[in-house]
Formats: structure tokens, C-alpha cells, sequence
């Protein structure tokens, strides 16, 4: 009877420190998957809304994204975005064609892990932001560092970033998750609006007081309803 005793403990004792390990490494609790397979057998998928959200769960957790605090969801800014096309006259600004592709701080982006140095920080050094003004990347021969310009369906972006591949009239704009970029961007061609042109800098500051425009304050309230 003791011996059996001292093998279960031996068992649970070895499951637990599995399970530790587990969680530590991968990020992810059973629980997780219990929801995700239960959605899955429940035939979850036609409710779009609730399976999306528990994929994002799962792939910002597998993933260990580790980006900048961010306040708002993709999905929010995009709702403020309708409202302020419907509100602002763009067509008054030049505009180009560009071909605009999404993309994250993550390694499947940039190469890079949460773990290196450079994670999360844009070429201008100010971190990667989703925001009523967010950063992108471009070639900065065509658009200079600090450069807004308003992308329908996205919003305003300024100009933070480089990339290998993005050259002429290529941008990339910037998302917070993987599911953020295939759900609402993927890769789109349009007519972008030059706001205004950028000096060649931009600073965390810089960033924040575009945030902080008191007459762009009512279309942020939508991003926290």
C-alpha cells in the first residue's frame, strides 16, 4: 500500500513539473486548449466573432508576442478610420499609389524574437504602434521619416520604418498580431494621402503628441466604447 502511495505522488509530482514546464516554455495553459478544441467540436467556426477571438488568444500567446503597450484593437481603430473617412475631406492632400502589405514586430516580419534588442523598435528608434496615428515603414526616398500620410482603411500611418523589400511605392503597415494582418489587411493596392511631409526625424514624442491632437479625440472614444 505505501509503495503504491509513493508511486502516485511520484506520478503527480512528475505531471505537475511537466505541466510547469509546459506553460513556461509555450506560454499557453491546458485551459487554452480546452477552449479551442471545445470550439472546434461545438462547430464554433460559424460564429465568427467568438472563434476569432479565442484564435487570437491562442496565436499572441503561442507567438509570446512582446510589443510596446498597446491600448487599442485593430478592430476599434478601423471603426474610428470609417469615421473619420466620412468626416475629412482626404481628396484636398496629394496622393499616390502604393502597394501596402501588413506586418508585425514578430519573427515572421522582421526576423526578429522578443528576446533581441532591436524587437519592437522602428528604424527612427520609436517603438512600433497601432494608434489613431501608427507607425509604417516605406522607402524614404519617396516618403522621408515622419512623413503622415492617411491610408483609407487603416488610418494615419507615419512613417517609422524600412524594410528590404520595400522600395518605390511599397508600404508596410504595422498590426499587432499575425490574425490582425491576414483579418483586416493582408495586401492591398490604393491611393494614399500625403498630410503632411516628414523633416527626415521623428521621435517618441513626436508620436505621441499626433496621439494626443485634441481634435481627433472624439474618434478615439469609438476605440474604448
Amino acid at each position: 500500500m505505501k509503495k503504491r502511495t509513493k508511486s502516485i505522488f511520484f506520478i503527480l509530482l512528475f505531471s505537475f513539473a511537466l505541466y510547469s514546464t509546459f506553460t513556461n516554455v509555450t506560454n499557453l495553459s491546458l485551459s487554452d486548449f480546452d477552449d479551442w478544441m471545445a470550439a472546434k467540436f461545438r462547430g464554433e467556426s460559424l460564429d465568427g466573432e467568438t472563434l476569432l477571438q479565442k484564435n487570437q488568444d491562442l496565436s499572441e500567446k503561442s507567438l509570446k508576442i512582446k510589443n510596446a503597450p498597446q491600448t487599442y484593437v485593430s478592430s476599434a481603430v478601423i471603426e474610428a478610420v470609417e469615421l473619420l473617412e466620412d468626416t475629412i475631406d482626404f481628396s484636398q492632400y496629394p496622393s499616390h499609389e502604393v502597394v501596402a502589405t501588413g506586418y508585425t514586430a514578430g519573427y515572421e516580419s522582421t526576423g526578429k524574437t522578443p528576446e533581441h534588442p532591436g524587437y519592437g523598435i522602428t528604424y527612427s528608434g520609436v517603438n512600433v504602434k497601432r494608434d489613431l496615428y501608427s507607425t509604417i515603414a516605406a522607402d524614404l526616398e519617396m516618403f522621408p521619416l515622419g512623413t503622415v500620410l492617411f491610408i483609407p482603411g487603416y488610418g494615419y500611418g507615419v512613417v517609422a520604418d524600412i524594410g528590404g523589400a520595400i522600395k518605390g511605392n511599397k508600404l508596410d503597415l504595422y498590426f499587432p498580431t499575425v490574425n490582425d494582418v491576414y483579418n483586416y489587411w493582408g495586401k492591398q493596392t490604393l491611393d494614399v494621402y500625403v498630410v503632411e511631409e516628414g523633416n527626415g526625424q521623428l521621435s517618441e514624442e513626436d508620436l505621441n503628441q499626433l496621439n494626443e491632437d485634441e481634435s481627433l479625440q472624439v474618434f478615439r472614444s469609438q476605440m474604448t466604447q
